[in-house]
């Protein structure tokens, strides 16, 4: 039996409802970590069956550091309801600030072109070159992967947390609000 601290502790860092923190913490035998490594795959299944539906509402929100850098992000969901919500405006702010704070050239691994594969592979090529050739098309899809990890918004980590990926935290939006959320376009300004 789980008791209501743990599942007020479990809600408190990730935001969602009670009876989810309950189950997840039932289903983990008490254990707070496994809760939350469980509500996190279920976030990921949840985006996955709503992938379908259809985007309709969302914000636009920006975030400005001292004066010098800002950025803007759309971050898109179902219904004016979560809109208007203030956890959900809050995500938005978090990306942008995440924006603002690693310049991110895409927004999800699809958007990077084979022209930009091109170029690092070169640099890539270059630096493996001297590696034995079985090893060395191993080490250049690790570099290749860790160079990328950090150009992809999705895939970074978040700075306010980075046990956690933006992708992630998208996900657990899905699962706190019940929608399909997606993040739209983004932009960041520096002087």
């Amino acid at each position: 039996m789980v008791s209501i601290d743990q599942i007020k502790e479990l809600r408190d860092r990730t935001g969602i409802s009670i009876g989810q923190c309950k189950n997840a913490l039932e289903d983990a035998g008490g254990d707070i970590e496994k809760a939350v490594v469980l509500l996190s795959k279920k976030g990921g299944d949840a985006a996955a069956k709503k992938s379908h539906r259809e985007l309709k509402s969302g914000v636009v929100n920006a975030y400005i550091h001292g004066g010098k850098v800002g950025s803007m992000v759309e971050l898109f969901c179902e219904t004016d309801f979560v809109a208007k919500n203030e956890d959900f405006k809050k995500l938005a702010y978090d990306i942008a600030m995440q924006v603002a704070a690693t310049n991110p050239t895409f927004l999800k691994r699809e958007d990077i072109t084979e022209e930009d594969k091109k170029k690092a592979m070169e640099v890539f090529e270059e630096e493996v070159k001297d590696k034995p050739a079985e090893m060395r098309e191993k080490i250049l899809e690790g570099k290749l992967n860790s160079y990328f990890k950090d150009k992809i918004l999705m895939e970074q980590d978040f700075i306010k947390n980075p046990e956690v990926t933006i992708l992630g935290l998208v996900e657990g939006a899905i699962l706190k609000f019940g929608e399909r959320t997606e993040v739209g376009k983004f932009v960041r300004f520096s002087i």
